[in-house]
């Protein structure tokens, strides 16, 4: 599994110009008023919580499951949720979750804490029987758990193998959603086109690229739906899933091109809603050989890069202008008062001629598509034009995406001096700890592919996860933000925007900050 994959959980989207004369070949009729029709990007690839990564898929998982606890409305923070409370031994290594007491799956078995410990074995010990039920890339994610233990039938205990501040923010995940064992053991390998959970709508059927259907839990423990039906249908092309709305044969349509939002916000009806994800867009920066060694060199990069013409122009306005290795989504961490590198080529140019570096040539590899990688060509050329208007000689290197990776998560070595990655994150301790750390060199089975080595951050990393008070841990890291700013490993340019556009008879429609939309709360009027 490789790092882009995890942090991203998505599919890359071609954006295309749109044009309504473009339907569907065969025209579904209009929803009835109790079902909600939601036109994805995509035909999903699983079902199973521990195995899907796109956030097309997780947008189904999510309303199919529950974990633990999840993320509130309208924030990252973390709520109860098939937990009702949970408590942590002064030493951070054992967590104790209480459940709530006679809540069943959607196949009428128990949801009990040996339900919580088989998900989790399953996920995280090779030998466990349904182990081999699927891959499950985002399973390091849990990799501090020692062992989950059922102490009743309503009591679960995690312990550790070293304090792990994230866990709950690992738990909120759809990845951290428990799963019917009866119901896996049935299916096997095809548990991801059977799913069966706890959460407000339940699996119904899969006709393959046609769509995903769900039902209203009638067991569901919370706010019932007002729907009784939620179907899922793939239309890839924008232009096709704009059509099918504005003729109303979808609700909902995910992902619009953000440059057609203006347009679509004035149609009587339709309402857009929007999210700044934990999703960061940025260049990874070779310190260890090369120009970019010299960190005049790499702060001069982030100064030449016009970002905000990317956002706007390259982009069309679907992202902010990113500054550093926390997302704005975590606003109890994010520094505020740090503003990310302004565009000021003429500092740039003053910079590189301090270092000795005018002319010098930078190899820059780039992916043709890929992982929440947003417009990787379109960006590389803006990049690259930036920065040979302040004198440095680019060499952009475009590659297939496996090829792609291939060459960037070994490390970029004497092969490049910067590469195009994408994250998304779901603690701020996940790009620190991940790429960014000393021990996580790519022979280290880490991401830091550009070598970047700084003890003092490497001491805020690994403080900041084993801390359980917020406020020390938001103060750690904007001590590392400050630092990763200066040191300038990498250039970072945008934080995603995603969206969705509901039809005139959809209420309370939104994304949260998860990349998430709880359908539950949606109602057709």
């Amino acid at each position: 599994m490789n790092g882009m994959m995890f942090v991203r959980f998505a599919i890359a989207v071609a954006v295309a110009g749109l044009s309504p004369s473009l339907a569907p070949a065969a025209a579904p009729a209009k929803p009835a008023d109790d079902v909600l029709v939601v036109g994805a990007v995509a035909e999903p690839q699983t079902l199973d919580p521990q195995a899907a990564v796109s956030p097309n898929d997780m947008r189904i998982v999510a309303n199919v499951f529950d974990g633990l606890v999840r993320f509130k409305r309208g924030s990252l923070d973390v709520a109860p949720a098939l937990a009702a409370s949970w408590t942590v031994s002064p030493d951070g290594l054992v967590w104790r979750f209480i459940l709530r007491d006679g809540i069943r799956f959607q196949d009428g078995t128990p949801c009990d804490a040996a339900a919580v410990e088989y998900t989790f074995e399953r996920m995280l010990d090779p030998k466990h029987p349904e182990h081999a039920t699927g891959s499950f890339p985002l399973a390091f994610t849990f990799g501090a758990i020692e062992s989950v233990h059922a102490i009743d039938a309503t009591t679960v205990e995690f312990r550790l193998r070293q304090p792990y501040a994230p866990l709950l923010s690992a738990l909120a995940t759809p990845t951290g959603s428990i799963v019917s064992p009866t119901a896996v053991k049935k299916y096997g390998a095809e548990f991801g086109r059977h799913p069966v959970g706890t959460g407000a709508f339940a699996f119904e059927s899969w006709t393959p690229n046609t769509e995903v259907a769900l039902a209203a839990n009638g067991a569901f423990v919370g706010e019932p739906p007002t729907l009784k039906r939620l179907v899922f249908r793939p239309i890839a092309d924008p232009r096709a899933r704009r059509t099918a709305l504005q003729s109303g044969q979808i609700d909902v349509m995910m992902d619009a091109p953000f440059r057609d939002l203006p347009e679509i916000g004035t149609q009587a009806g339709f309402t857009v809603a929007t999210t700044t994800a934990p999703h960061l867009w940025f260049l990874i920066l070779n310190t260890r050989e090369g120009p970019l060694s010299d960190k005049r060199v790499r702060q001069a990069v982030n100064y030449a890069i016009d970002k905000r013409r990317i956002v706007e122009d390259v982009l069309g306005g679907g992202a902010e202008v990113a500054g550093d290795p926390v997302p704005s989504a975590f606003d109890w961490a994010d520094d505020k008062s740090l503003r990310p590198y302004p565009y000021d080529p003429a500092k740039a140019r003053e910079l590189i001629r301090q270092a000795g570096a005018e002319g010098a040539r930078l190899s820059f590899l780039v992916a043709q598509n890929g992982v929440g990688m947003l417009d990787p060509g379109a960006m590389a050329d803006a990049i690259e034009r930036d920065l040979e208007a302040v004198g440095l000689d680019v060499k952009v290197q475009t590659y297939d995406w496996t090829t792609f990776l291939a060459n960037v998560n070994p490390g970029l070595s004497d092969r490049a001096d910067m590469a195009e990655m994408a994250w998304t994150t779901q603690d701020p301790d996940t790009l620190p700890f991940l790429a960014l750390r000393s021990g996580a060199m790519p022979n280290e089975g880490g991401f830091n592919a550009g070598y970047y080595s700084n003890p003092e951050v490497d001491r805020l990393v690994e403080a900041a996860r084993r801390i359980g008070d917020r406020k020390a841990r938001a103060a750690l890291y904007r001590d590392l933000q400050r630092i990763v700013q200066d040191d300038a490993p990498f250039a970072f340019v945008a934080s995603e925007r995603e969206n969705a556009v509901a039809g005139p008879s959809v209420q309370g429609l939104r994304i949260e900050p998860s990349s998430i939309v709880l359908f539950s709360k949606v109602r057709k009027e």
